[in-house]
């Protein structure tokens, strides 16, 4: 009976995860640039549902002055990026065998600050995945409001989903997992191109529910002045568009040969990406003037109601593309995590 019982495990371990793959067949799991853009970039790209979401929700604070600065924080954040994707191209050049952030601290600053790095790192690592997962939940409950009661099962059943995916094997995982990096980018590309031309045509205005949340605001007296501090607040939490660069240059043994210079060009391909989603959904968000209010739908889908229309299909499918893509940056942290720890463990920590 017990006998019976470990076979019948062993067949669904089998069925789930496929059979053990040898240390041969590393090199069979590469990922040529196609599969990398959608599994090592998808953290970075995601990050344009909630960027956005991220500014605006400060600088609402200060009323519909304060959303007039969405657009130059937008700016300064692009600059930033650009700036951090140089850094990152010469990282993976003087680093083809990988090294992010850890290994670059620990050869150049010494221990403490490699250690600080590569702990960060480890810390963000899982984050990523709680955040991820959430902001993926939230698209779905946007479109289904119903199921915000069911949000952490929900979850925890997708973090099952990536589990059973890695554990398949990376090339597994990337022929499973890349359409929907590719049908997400297209969606907000649509969604800002279709927008833009509403715009310009007169089609469509500025949001009702937006200037309602900016008088009933202003009713109350719970605007917020101005300041210094709160745009520096606004400019940093619109820094969540930074977020998953590293991932990359954390991940060069993971292409095919020649590994760098595939990172490096992958790195190029997804920051104009990011780039172009990010300071587009801005754009459409402030000539919209699109106010996000905590716990409410989700920014992103109150853009897509406006250019697509409530029932229509390309609104669903923005959803769902975002939340597959949001799963996708959670994902990222499985195929990181071990390497960051890999490099930890060659380093005798």
């Amino acid at each position: 009976m017990g006998r019976f019982q470990l076979s019948g495990l062993h067949r669904v371990r089998r069925t789930l995860i496929g059979q053990p793959l040898p240390t041969s067949a590393h090199a069979e799991e590469r990922l040529n640039n196609a599969e990398a853009l959608a599994i090592l970039s998808s953290d970075a790209l995601s990050s344009v549902a909630y960027a956005t979401q991220e500014i605006v929700l400060v600088l609402g604070m200060a009323g519909a002055v304060g959303l007039g600065f969405t657009l130059p924080i937008t700016g300064l954040i692009i600059a930033l990026m650009l700036i951090v994707a140089i850094s990152y191209r010469q990282t993976i050049k003087a680093y083809p065998h990988g090294g992010g952030s850890y290994r670059v601290s620990h050869e150049n600053l010494g221990d403490i600050p490699g250690l600080v790095a590569g702990g960060s790192l480890a810390i963000d690592y899982v984050l990523t995945v709680a955040v991820s997962t959430a902001a993926g939940i939230s698209a779905l409950t946007s479109y289904f409001p119903a199921l915000e009661t069911y949000r952490v099962p929900l979850c925890l059943v997708a973090l099952g989903l990536l589990m059973v995916a890695n554990l398949r094997g990376v090339r597994s995982s990337a022929q499973l997992l890349s359409a929907p990096t590719y049908v997400f980018m297209a969606a907000v590309l649509t969604l800002v191109g279709v927008g833009l031309l509403k715009l310009a045509h007169g089609d469509i205005g500025a949001m009702a529910s937006a200037e309602q949340n900016l008088r009933m605001a202003e009713e109350h007296g719970s605007l917020t002045a101005i300041s210094a501090v709160l745009l520096m607040r606004a400019f940093s939490s619109g820094c969540a568009a930074l977020t998953g660069i590293e991932a990359i240059s954390d991940s060069v043994m993971a292409f095919k040969p020649t590994e760098w210079k595939n990172a490096r060009r992958v790195l190029t391909v997804m920051v104009v990406l990011l780039a172009t989603m990010f300071g587009g959904i801005s754009v459409l968000a402030r000539q919209l003037g699109t106010v996000y209010v905590e716990n409410g739908p989700t920014l992103l889908f109150q853009l897509g109601d406006q250019v697509f229309g409530h029932h229509s299909l390309m609104l669903l499918v923005l959803q769902a593309a975002t939340l597959l893509i949001l799963l996708l940056a959670a994902n990222t942290a499985y195929a990181d995590f071990p390497r960051l720890a890999n490099f930890l463990a060659q380093d005798g920590y």
